[in-house]
């Protein structure tokens, strides 16, 4: 394309010097110069279309070059403009160029060469701005003519269609993974898809499953197996996103520009990574604050049985736990490690790692009373 461009402008130089050695050859013949008889004007023509075609040659590259960087700077220009300001822009610019064609037309015929030129130049540039301008700021208007109307509920419904069959994209990250438990999230439906892998994802999960280290390995491991449960098991759509962002190196920040890319939401148990990601306006899936939320609620002076396994911090306490993990504090219950009790419950305190419950043993309870 380069080398065409610059045999199209030598040939443009070289019309170009041709055209320019016309005059001069008039101003030689007015003054009778005749330095060669009879190949003058060969002469003539021969040196200023090759002269204008060299140096319209030479100056080739920085012409392209300048042409190019203009045709970005005009491509970046118009890839800011909204595209129903462009189409308004094109239709207010015709509707321009026909009313001043209608009016410099009478103009024309006045055969006054110089006046008709500038007023005819004027005209045209007078209702081509006005066109563009008024077509642009009343494109609200103009869109609701039962045309635009139309071509508008139209692309509603398919983007309200697209919408339904595709769906928010689930991109998922290396933790949510490897911990499985999105395994047992998406059999219960309550996830739709597409759920998206990325490639540097895979390549993170491989490199884990590669570990020299044993627990590290394992974890890998179970995420690839999870990842093929997914994919052959689940009726929901997986698909792998092949492309990398080379100029990022950590993987987390990976994830959450291709969540600005993709216009998805990033599926992890990371709380730093939630954290990040609401700070750049990246819609998160925190599969803990799910765990969380559908804990079952429990009231201050409910009962409950429970198993008291270990001493707890704080003298004479003793620890247990529900099936779902919540902790629970039992004041005086050291006495009954070991012991399935029955419990009261105190108070309940909402932490950022989950909820804890704080109780008292029944037996204390009616020494109390």
């Amino acid at each position: 394309m380069r080398r065409a461009m610059q045999f199209l402008l030598s040939l443009l130089g070289l019309a170009l010097g041709i055209w320019i050695a016309f005059p001069v050859r008039s101003v030689l013949n007015h003054f009778h110069i005749v330095l060669l008889p009879q190949y003058q004007d060969t002469v003539l023509f021969s040196i200023f279309g090759l002269a204008f075609a060299i140096i319209l040659f030479l100056l080739s590259s920085r012409i392209i070059k300048h042409s190019i960087a203009f045709l970005r700077w005009v491509e970046s220009k118009f890839s800011d403009v909204p595209t129903p300001d462009i189409l308004f822009g094109a239709i207010g610019l015709i509707v321009g160029l026909i009313i001043a064609y209608l009016i410099t037309e009478p103009i024309n015929r006045l055969k006054i060469p110089w006046l008709s030129m500038v007023l005819s130049v004027a005209i045209y540039i007078l209702f081509t701005y006005l066109g563009i301008n008024i077509a642009t700021k009343r494109r609200e208007e103009l869109s609701s003519l039962a045309l635009f109307r139309k071509i508008s509920k139209e692309k509603v419904s398919k983007e309200k269609t697209s919408g339904e069959k595709t769906g928010v994209p689930k991109i998922l990250d290396t933790s949510v993974i490897i911990d499985g438990r999105i395994f047992d999230i998406c059999q219960t439906g309550f996830v739709e898809g597409p759920l998206v892998i990325p490639s540097f994802v895979l390549q993170e999960l491989r490199h884990i499953a590669d570990s020299s280290d044993a627990l590290k390995r394992n974890r890998g491991r179970r995420g690839l197996d999870i990842l093929n449960r997914i994919q052959k098991e689940l009726e929901i759509g997986v698909e792998i996103y092949e492309g990398d962002f080379t100029d990022v190196a950590e993987v987390d920040a990976k994830l959450l520009k291709l969540g600005q890319l993709l216009k998805g939401k990033v599926l992890t148990n990371d709380y730093n990574l939630n954290k990040v990601a609401e700070f750049q306006g990246v819609p998160v899936l925190n599969i803990n604050e799910l765990a969380n939320a559908v804990k079952p609620v429990v009231l201050p002076g409910e009962e409950m049985v429970v198993q008291v396994i270990k001493d707890g911090k704080e003298t004479g306490q003793g620890i247990a736990y529900l099936d779902d993990g919540t902790m629970i504090v039992v004041d005086g219950g050291k006495k009954h490690v070991g012991k399935t009790i029955g419990v009261l419950v105190t108070s309940v305190l909402q932490t950022a790692a989950g909820r804890m419950i704080f109780a008292r043993p029944k037996d204390a309870e009616k020494n109390v009373s």
